[in-house]
């Protein structure tokens, strides 16, 4: 029994070796061995041998050639307006007064259906759907005997999943986060001077790159001339809380979110002690004011990080960007878009916090082949003169969804769990009223 024991132990020295030797130190000053890169080289084509072996066994069947994020239904982006004008073309216009014909009706009961089949909001809240399996159960639920060859590999990727790279992963995420605990701790015994800036900031970056090596995470990062500069706000869509590791995996940021207890709370008791971070109390977050000043006071001080913050206040299922919360763009500081897409082909990104707990996402994430994405920055926004804290929202929000190739929806994320209101029901009543009724005023060119 002895000698069991023993055999155990040289075993775990053994695996922390080789985990601090070939991933943390790399990870530590940001360079790879090659390793990861191999991964994903043999996962590509392994992936796409599976491709293949599907297309050519089920040749009969259609095949799908547009992303399941367009839908089931094609719909036309012009506004009620020019959609009714449409309808109302065989119909001469009266010189005079309002306007209004039965085939208005066709409109209304059309859109009517289509929210019915599938409405804007609620799909933007379920994984997306891929074009091609991907060798995940969850991803191809009614899967079904294909070939020998498929079948063996999918048992092998199962085993490869839940018995190398989850175990490995669980660990990294164990030893990234006991050594921002630590690290942050430490720094934050030091007097405040630019030696303890710096070094909050590496222990936060270095701790962040073990934690995305834990995800086997292969990021693109496109123009860095862009990154978000201290003094600013940087604003980002967001898919999921590892939204946050994969930023900070290149550089350093201010959080801003509420005080919680239990390990989170540990966790962020030691980060705000080297860096400042913001944190409110549950009471503090209804105080709009207080939220405001506390942001504007950050901004200021040109020698603090950059605040991070995601104006959506939800996930969302990586295909689209909802609506931004004003909050963020009331502040009058500079405001640095960041776009992130995530390529589901290698694992779903989205957290779907209806359906599973976090613990039961990060253990999805950590069982998945790998967390691949693209991060674009883009060049600083200002608000405009005569331009509201809506308004530039929207114009940030619209560049964001441009160049993550995302789809820019008005809708907002509290939809999520909320009905909705029914001052937007009405202002669409009020729309069509003017129309009728021939408000000039509210009628478009």
């Amino acid at each position: 029994m002895e000698d069991l024991w023993v055999a155990v132990l040289w075993g775990m020295k053994i695996w922390l070796y080789l985990i601090i030797s070939l991933i943390m130190v790399p990870a530590m000053f940001g360079f790879s061995l090659g390793i990861s890169e191999t991964y994903m080289t043999i996962l590509i084509k392994t992936l796409e041998w599976a491709t293949l072996k599907l297309q050519k066994e089920k040749a009969d069947e259609q095949t799908l050639k547009t992303s399941a994020s367009n839908g089931l239904i094609q719909r036309e982006d012009g506004s009620m307006e020019k959609e009714l004008e449409e309808l109302r073309r065989s119909r001469p216009k009266p010189p005079v007064g309002g306007d209004f014909t039965l085939s208005d009706c066709f409109y209304f009961s059309r859109k009517g259906i289509e929210s019915i089949v599938e409405d804007e909001v609620t799909q933007r809240f379920s994984s997306e759907e891929l074009v091609s399996w991907n060798l995940l159960t969850r991803t191809n639920n009614d899967f079904e005997y294909i070939s020998l060859k498929l079948t063996l590999v999918y048992g092998l990727g199962i085993f490869v999943r839940y018995c190398i790279l989850a175990p490995l992963r669980i660990t990294l995420a164990c030893i990234g986060l006991t050594w921002l605990v630590i690290g942050t701790s430490a720094v934050g015994f030091l007097p405040n001077s630019s030696v303890k800036y710096w070094l909050s900031e590496w222990v936060h970056v270095m701790c962040y790159r073990i934690c995305a090596r834990g995800l086997s995470a292969a990021i693109r990062y496109h123009n860095r001339e862009n990154k978000p500069k201290k003094g600013g706000i940087c604003v980002a869509n967001h898919t999921t809380p590892i939204d946050i590791v994969i930023l900070c995996n290149d550089g350093c940021y201010a959080m801003v979110g509420q005080v919680h207890g239990g390990l989170m709370g540990i966790v962020q008791r030691a980060m705000v002690r080297s860096c400042p971070h913001v944190w409110f109390e549950r009471a503090e977050m209804k105080d709009r004011h207080l939220v405001t000043k506390r942001l504007k006071d950050h901004v200021n001080d040109k020698t603090k990080l950059p605040i991070l913050i995601f104006p959506e206040g939800t996930c969302v299922n990586n295909t689209s960007v909802m609506m931004f919360k004003k909050g963020s763009f009331e502040i009058g500081a500079t405001i640095y878009p960041v776009a992130i897409k995530y390529d589901p082909k290698f694992g779903d990104a989205f957290w779907n916090s209806s359906k599973y707990s976090m613990v039961s996402y990060l253990l999805r994430m950590m069982t998945s082949w790998a967390l691949v994405c693209n991060v674009w920055y883009l060049p600083a926004m200002h608000q405009q003169e005569g331009e509201d804290a809506v308004q530039f929202a929207n114009r940030v929000k619209s560049a964001i969804a441009h160049q993550g190739g995302l789809v820019d929806l008005q809708w907002d994320g509290g939809l999520k769990r909320a009905k909705v209101k029914e001052t937007f029901r009405e202002q669409q009543q009020k729309k069509y009223s003017n129309m009728v009724v021939g408000d000039e005023s509210s009628n478009s060119d």
